[in-house]
């Protein structure tokens, strides 16, 4: 059987003193001798007793541990914004606690119910792709519950919000793709309800206009962020009449798994169908050709959502949207 951590508790009860007292002396409070300090201190040393900051957090009414949930956790996306939010709670002495809603709408309410019942001070978030009404966050907003989105976000003139600049980085990828002389140029989008398909889909169609190409419906398909999903949807638009000389994927999950398609049906990329990703993953510098991305600052995106908790956590602070800037970077794939 495993012993239970050392607490106050157990080092009180055999120094024969109150719990209070103990506590007082770890923290060399005068009002305790220095001989009963020492000797406080050096049984806690023998113990190897460190402080619950759980349960001091409870105390205090202040658990100083931020809720995360992520729909993902396996991606460097994800991760990578989990390390920017953790390197500033780290500064400002918080912990984290993280979730995954596997982009599912029920996981993503357990995920919050739970974390609430942790006594976590408030929660940062990216939604599932499966959530299309926001009544569950409508308790934190009552009770000024520090809450924040990131990337996939709602209500940001409730709640501040991280984004990036979803429609001018779709539009310059448009604009790229004509630069190097394409004019069918298709984009697999993601789950309408999102608010990055909605405004990547926007700078698809303001490219488009900008370079004088007509919409055509047909190269506009969806997807549900699936490498399967996304696979269907390549083969839906190589199979029109004209197909596409271009296409752009909502993320870099769908341009791989329309490369990998591409490359099955036998079509050369970029001299048959030129392919641009979004979020600039990893695998886009070891795949053949390399793979355009948009560069999503996600480290950064990590840090600004905890920067945002934290000014909420002050209290009466109006909440902000941050617009985080990105960089298309080309490579093989669509030159």
């Amino acid at each position: 059987m495993s012993k239970r951590p050392v607490s106050l508790k157990t080092l009180a009860q055999a120094l024969n003193v109150s719990i209070s007292t103990v506590s007082r002396a770890l923290r060399n409070h005068p009002d305790i001798g220095p001989e009963l300090t020492q000797r406080v201190q050096q049984l806690a040393q023998e113990l190897h007793y460190s402080p619950n900051p759980l349960a001091m957090g409870l105390l205090k009414n202040a658990t100083r541990i931020i809720g995360v949930i992520v729909p993902a956790l396996v991606t460097h996306f994800f991760a990578s914004i989990i390390s920017g939010i953790e390197s500033v709670a780290i500064e400002h002495g918080y912990y984290i606690v993280i979730r995954c809603s596997y982009e599912s709408f029920e996981k993503e309410q357990e995920c919050l119910a739970n974390l609430l019942q942790l006594r976590v001070e408030g929660i940062i978030m990216c939604l599932s792709q499966e959530t299309r009404t926001y009544a569950h966050f409508d308790p934190l907003l009552a009770a000024g519950t520090p809450l924040v989105f990131f990337d996939r976000v709602c209500r940001p003139t409730e709640v501040p919000t991280v984004v990036v600049d979803n429609q001018a980085a779709a539009c310059r990828i448009t604009r790229h793709f004509v630069a190097q002389g394409r004019r069918r140029i298709a984009h697999i989008a993601g789950p309408a309800a999102l608010n990055i398909s909605r405004e990547r889909v926007a700078g698809y169609r303001e490219g488009l206009a900008t370079e004088g190409l007509a919409f055509d419906a047909q190269l506009l398909v969806s997807s549900d962020l699936s490498a399967e999903s996304a696979t269907a949807a390549t083969q839906q638009l190589l199979a029109l009449p004209e197909p596409p000389d271009a296409i752009f994927g909502v993320n870099d999950t769908t341009a791989f798994a329309a490369m990998k398609e591409i490359r099955r049906q036998g079509l050369r990329i970029p001299a048959d169908v030129a392919l641009v990703g979004f979020t600039d993953e990893y695998h886009a510098t070891v795949v053949e050709p390399m793979l355009t991305s948009v560069m999503h600052p996600t480290f950064e995106m990590g840090r600004t959502a905890a920067l945002l908790f934290l000014e909420q956590t002050k209290g009466n602070v109006p909440p902000r949207q941050v617009v985080l800037a990105t960089q298309l970077v080309v490579r093989e794939s669509s030159l």
